[in-house]
């Protein structure tokens, strides 16, 4: 069942509207000298706990349809992954982030900073009205939790990517957004350090499925896990992680491909999620991701790096194992190859074979345009018979095998004991899950183990948007993202293939990267917002 408390279009529609209007009113000095009286304005809209309730919806919206370049919508996350070298985008719209081209003047990080600092806006007039509210003091805090948390994960992303941003705590006047500066990186990450650390014990660990999309306790504090991890507090995310399993909300659920469906939307994995209804509040990502044998658009392509990550069914890399035969590159291979990965003549989708090879009559032939030769499988969804562009599916954002693995990390990299028993309450439970049921990880030597979960997290994430981080965190995006990437397995005699450029193991010589290391670490801070506000600085490099 859809979350009713979201899904309400006339309640995003009064909101937008009443926003629109408050941000206006800096621009007229007399505006609120009288009241309006075919339009909302602060001073009449903050009245009730049906207002308090309409508000906190805006705080949540993030767009339906086209919407994107955010932090919780379906595209903007999977655009993430391509940046960090998973793969590629027919228009090498996200692949210009990381690819060495990346100047200030490149509207994407523009889109992704308007679109947080809308968000923090909204939070932002939220926060600084909903003391005016008589209502239930318990729904209001709630309420208050729920906007902290959000407004925290904007500022965390945004000096994630970004580093030192400007750190708005309430609504400004025009004159103040265009002249604030940058804050510190480390002030803006204690802001939201605290700020998730004083909302997940108000905040309810469970909520009933028509709540569905709300924050809860387990949100809030996987969101602080994240940021306690990139800020390498070990033993602190170690802690915020282990309150959330603690709590036994989540489980593993036992399915995989299906987890990413409409039908597992209320699945005990998922953490947090971008809530959709199709014909009312749809996206469009399903348009992007599908091959066009099936109507889409076939705008991604993974890359062979990312396929090659996967081990084989013996638990050892393809590099390791007995059961890998280079000319039968997908055979023998983890289970979530082929759920996440759509491979030339392997893959079935409603019945119909996917075929990329070039010499073919498929419209997904490879060589047809700036293709790999995969395709992006794991959000496809074989129950879905509509519109492409107006699918309801939801988007997961934070899901228990995220929990699961960082908790492990985190253990690992503050120097705690590692053991059988900690390795099979966490990498081996989202190994074991029925769907996947990949042999257990038993190596407690710290190098080995680091290796292992990284490149658990990388096959068990693939494509939702943490690769990204990921690669900052741990200090490799450069030495990820300089490279000559591959595509589909094209010849078992590369020696002699004439037809298309491949490597010496026969695989499609795709594109090249070039990241700048020291320099493309950050996203630029966007030059219209520099032309306009003469008091931002500029990162290294642009």
């Amino acid at each position: 069942m859809k979350m009713k408390y979201f899904n309400n279009t006339s309640a995003y529609i009064c909101i937008t509207f009443c926003l629109f209007i408050i941000a206006g009113a800096g621009c007229k000095k007399d505006f609120f000298d009288k009241q309006p009286l075919d339009a909302v304005s602060d001073a009449t809209f903050w009245q009730t706990e049906g207002d308090a309730q309409l508000a906190l919806v805006g705080c949540y919206y993030t767009g339906a349809g086209w919407s994107g370049e955010d932090f919780w919508t379906a595209r903007s996350l999977l655009y993430l992954d391509l940046m960090a070298g998973n793969g590629s985008e027919k228009e090498l719209i996200p692949d210009h982030m990381t690819d060495g081209t990346l100047t200030s003047a490149y509207w994407v990080p523009g889109a992704y900073w308007q679109h947080a600092y809308e968000k923090i806006t909204t939070c932002n007039n939220f926060l600084d009205h909903i003391g005016n509210i008589n209502m239930d003091a318990a729904k209001k805090n709630m309420m208050i939790a729920e906007v902290r948390t959000i407004r925290a994960y904007q500022y965390f992303n945004l000096a994630l990517y970004f580093g030192d941003v400007p750190f708005p705590q309430h609504v400004l006047t025009v004159a103040e957004a265009n002249s604030i500066s940058r804050s510190p990186k480390a002030e803006v990450w204690a802001f939201a350090e605290k700020e998730l650390k004083e909302s997940y014990p108000v905040l309810p660990v469970t909520r009933s499925d028509n709540e569905n999309g709300r924050i809860t306790a387990g949100a809030a504090l996987a969101i602080l896990g994240r940021l306690q991890m990139a800020e390498k507090k070990w033993s602190d995310a170690a802690a915020s992680y282990k309150t959330i399993i603690d709590n036994n909300v989540y489980i593993i659920d036992p399915k995989f491909k299906e987890l990413f469906s409409q039908a597992s939307e209320l699945s005990k994995e998922i953490i947090l999620s971008s809530q959709y209804q199709q014909d009312v509040y749809g996206h469009v990502l399903l348009q992007y991701l599908y091959p066009e044998t099936w109507g889409g658009w076939h705008q991604f392509s993974p890359y062979n790096e990312l396929v090659k990550a996967y081990e084989c069914i013996d638990g050892k890399t393809i590099n390791e194992s007995p059961l890998y035969n280079p000319d039968k590159p997908y055979d023998n291979r983890d289970p979530r190859l082929d759920y996440t990965i759509m491979i030339s003549d392997r893959t079935v989708f409603k019945g119909q074979t996917f075929i990329s090879r070039p010499n073919s009559s498929s419209p997904d032939r490879f060589n047809r345009y700036n293709w790999s030769g995969y395709c992006i499988y794991k959000f496809m969804d074989a129950s879905f018979d509509g519109n492409l562009m107006n699918y309801g599916g939801n988007w997961i954002m934070i899901r228990y095998a995220e929990v699961l693995l960082s908790y492990l990390e985190s253990q690992l990299e503050s120097g705690a004991a590692i053991n059988q028993q900690l390795l099979d309450q966490t990498i081996n439970k989202v190994r074991a899950r029925a769907a996947v049921n990949m042999p257990p990880v038993t190596t407690v030597d710290p190098t080995a183990l680091r290796t292992i979960i990284r490149r658990e997290r990388r096959v068990e994430f693939a494509f939702e948007g943490l690769r990204y981080y990921d690669i900052l965190r741990w200090g490799i995006a450069a030495e990820e993202l300089n490279r000559q990437y591959t595509g589909m397995k094209l010849t078992n005699d590369p020696a002699n293939y004439k037809d298309y450029p491949v490597d010496n193991e026969g695989y499609l010589k795709y594109q090249q990267r070039n990241f700048k290391k020291g320099v493309n670490e950050l996203w630029p801070v966007p030059q219209t917002e520099r032309d306009i506000n003469k008091n931002l600085s500029q990162n290294t490099g642009y």
